[in-house]
């Protein structure tokens, strides 16, 4: 899906910790973006096999991100 929702107009990306805690975030451009991304065709039948086969329960959120920032500690090899 990840794949498929890359290729759709308003996509930004995604962040995954599924293996960790089962969630993946999208993002997207606007509120449109979401209701065609939601629309299509290919993620319709995966939302139905989520609810018929692959999950217990779901949840989505839609958010605004008002601001995103954070820092990474440099290596031994970026202060050379």
């Amino acid at each position: 899906m990840l794949e498929l929702a890359a290729e759709q107009p308003g996509f930004l990306g995604a962040e995954s910790a599924r293996n960790e805690i089962g969630i993946t975030i999208s993002y997207w451009q606007n509120l449109d973006a979401i209701r065609q991304w939601k629309a299509n065709s290919e993620h319709l039948l995966a939302q139905a096999l989520g609810r018929s086969t692959w999950y217990r329960d779901f949840k989505a959120r839609i958010c605004l991100v008002e601001r995103d920032y954070g820092f990474s500690q440099p290596t031994k090899t970026d202060l050379q």
